[in-house]
């Protein structure tokens, strides 16, 4: 998606919904979360990586797959979360120079 698409994308997924911060964490969050909303990030790679954890798992029982599968998920949104938040605050830096 060009940067022109993705503003205007992104101006209407604003326009469309009453403010709401997340977490109430930041802008940045909501800019995170429109992100993710126009650009699933659930790809082919992801789910051969997520095939082999699982196969890795292969024959633990269910309640212990999720005490290691759950936090792996969490531990990978929040490392997304923070690299795109440190892209854009980068971005933002670049243009000020």
């Amino acid at each position: 998606m060009k940067m022109g698409e993705y503003i205007r994308e992104l101006e209407t997924y604003v326009a469309s919904r009453k403010l709401n911060l997340g977490d109430g964490e930041s802008v940045l969050s909501l800019l995170y979360e429109a992100y993710g909303d126009i650009n699933p990030m659930y790809d082919d790679q992801i789910k051969a990586d997520f095939a082999e954890l699982y196969q890795a798992l292969n024959g633990m029982p269910l309640r212990e797959m999720d005490r290691i599968v759950n936090p792996v998920c969490a531990l990978c949104r929040d490392h997304e979360r923070n690299g795109f938040a440190h892209g854009v605050q980068v971005g933002i830096r670049l243009v000020q120079e």
